[in-house]
C-alpha cells in the first residue's frame, strides 16, 4: 500500500487536504471521488517533492498569450473528460500541456501556468483569474461555482457546450458578411480605378472638344471628384481613415455606444437580427450560469457585461436592482420595452415553476434557430442591395460621361 497526499474540494466547497492509503494512484482517486470530493492534486509521499507556490514566479503570468476560442473550447471539453475519467486536476492540466506542446504554443503556456498555480495551492478559479485574456468572467465564475458544488466536470461540459454554440452563431454571422464585404471592396476598388485613371482623360477631352461650353452638372461633379481623388489621394485616404478611427473612438464612449446600439435596434431588417442575437446570448449565458450554481445577482452582472449592447446592458442593470430588492425578473424586463414578449413570458413561467435555468436554455435554443433564419434572410436581401448599389455608382459615372459626348457628336455632325 502506498501513501498519497491529496488536495480536494468537498460538497460544501471547502478545500480539504490529507493523506490516503491505496494500492495505486487510480485507486486513491476512486476512493476520494466516492467520498464526494473534487480532486485538485494527488502526490505520492516520498515519490518526489510537491511543487510550491513560488514555482510559478510572480512575473511569469505577465504577457501570457491569449488562447484562441476554438482551442479553448476543445481544451475545456477535454479537461472535463479527463476529470470524469478520475484524473486529478493538476494531472489533467499537465496532460493538456503535453498535448499542446509544439503545436499550440498559447495553450501550452497557459496550461502549464495553470498547473503550476494549482500545485502551489491556488484554487482553479484563482488560477484562471490570472489569465483574463483567455478566461472571461463567465468562465471564471462558472468554474468557481463548480468548485463550490463539487461538480466541476458538469460545469466544464456546460462551458464547452456554451462556447460551441456561441462560436457557431458567430461563425454564421461572419460567413454571411463575407460576400457583401467582398463585393463592396471590389466595387470601391473598381470605382477608385475609374475615378483616378479613366475619368481625368475624359475631362481633358471634354475641355479640348468643348472649349468654353458648360458641362452638365452631374458631369462636372464626377470630374471634380475625380481630380480631387487623383491630386489629393493621400489626403482623401487619411480623411477616410480619420473618420473610421473617430467612429471607433466614439462608440467606445457611453453616449456614443448608446446612440449606435439604439440605431442598430431601430434599422429595419437589421434590428431583428441584432435583438434575436442578443436575446439568444442573454438566455444562454444566464441559463448556463444559474444552472451551474452561480447566484442570480452575480449571473446578471456577468450577463450585462457580455450583451454587447448598451441599451440591453442598462435594462439588465434595472433587472438586477429589482431582483436585489426581492422582485422577479419579468416586470423590469417588460418595462424596458426592448426585450421581446416571448422571452419575458418564458422567464415568468420559469420563475413560477422554479425551473428558470432550464426555461432560459430552451428560449436560447429558439432564438438561436431564429438567428440562423434571420442571417439567411439578411444574406438574401444584401445581394440585390449590393447589385443596386453597383448599378447606381456605375450608372452615375456612365451618364456623367455620356451626356457631354452627345454634345460632341452633335458638334462634329454640324
Amino acid at each position: 500500500m502506498a501513501k498519497f497526499q491529496y488536495s480536494a474540494y468537498d460538497s460544501d466547497g471547502k478545500l480539504r487536504k490529507g493523506i490516503i492509503e491505496a494500492e495505486d494512484e487510480q485507486s486513491a482517486t476512486i476512493q476520494l471521488k466516492s467520498q464526494a470530493l473534487s480532486l485538485t492534486s494527488l502526490t505520492t509521499i516520498g515519490g518526489g517533492v510537491k511543487a510550491q507556490g513560488a514555482k510559478a514566479g510572480a512575473g511569469s503570468f505577465f504577457g501570457m498569450p491569449k488562447i484562441p476560442k476554438k482551442q479553448l473550447c476543445t481544451a475545456t471539453r477535454q479537461l472535463a473528460t479527463l476529470l470524469e475519467a478520475g484524473l486529478p486536476l493538476v494531472r489533467a492540466l499537465r496532460t493538456l500541456e503535453r498535448q499542446a506542446k509544439g503545436t499550440q504554443p498559447q495553450l501550452y503556456k497557459v496550461m502549464g501556468s495553470l498547473a503550476d498555480s494549482v500545485e502551489g495551492g491556488s484554487t482553479f478559479s484563482e488560477a484562471l483569474g490570472l489569465h483574463p485574456k483567455s478566461f472571461d468572467k463567465l468562465y471564471v465564475s462558472m468554474v468557481r461555482a463548480g468548485e463550490a458544488s463539487g461538480a466541476m466536470e458538469t460545469v466544464l461540459n456546460r462551458l464547452a457546450e456554451f462556447m460551441e454554440k456561441a462560436q457557431r452563431i458567430a461563425g454564421k454571422v461572419k460567413s454571411a458578411m463575407v460576400y457583401p464585404i467582398a463585393v463592396l471592396v471590389m466595387a470601391l476598388g473598381i470605382t477608385a480605378g475609374l475615378m483616378i485613371f479613366i475619368i481625368p482623360k475624359f475631362g481633358a477631352m471634354f475641355e479640348e472638344m468643348l472649349p468654353g461650353e458648360s458641362l452638365p452638372g452631374i458631369t462636372t461633379f464626377v470630374i471634380n471628384c475625380s481630380y480631387a481623388l487623383q491630386n489629393h489621394f493621400l489626403t482623401v485616404l487619411l480623411c477616410a481613415a480619420g473618420i473610421v478611427v473617430f467612429f471607433k473612438l466614439l462608440v467606445k464612449t457611453k453616449p456614443g455606444a448608446y446612440a449606435w446600439d439604439f440605431l442598430c435596434i431601430k434599422i429595419p431588417k437589421i434590428s431583428g437580427l441584432v435583438i434575436k442575437n442578443i436575446c439568444a446570448r442573454f438566455s444562454r449565458t444566464l441559463g448556463t450560469l444559474m444552472g451551474s450554481g452561480v447566484a442570480v445577482l452575480s449571473a446578471l452582472m456577468i450577463v450585462r457585461d457580455t450583451t454587447g449592447n448598451e441599451l440591453f446592458a442598462r435594462a439588465i442593470d434595472t433587472v438586477h436592482d429589482a431582483v436585489k430588492e426581492g422582485e422577479g425578473m419579468t416586470k423590469p424586463l417588460q418595462k424596458s420595452g426592448i426585450f421581446p414578449l416571448m422571452l419575458c413570458s418564458m422567464i415568468e413561467v420559469g420563475e413560477e415553476t422554479g425551473a428558470l435555468p432550464d426555461m432560459l436554455n430552451r428560449v436560447a435554443n429558439v432564438y438561436e434557430e431564429e438567428v440562423d433564419r434571420a442571417v439567411e434572410g439578411l444574406t438574401a436581401l444584401i445581394e440585390p442591395l449590393m447589385i443596386l448599389f453597383l448599378a447606381v455608382v456605375i450608372g452615375t459615372i456612365v451618364i456623367a460621361l455620356f451626356a457631354p459626348m452627345v454634345k460632341m457628336i452633335d458638334k462634329l455632325g454640324g
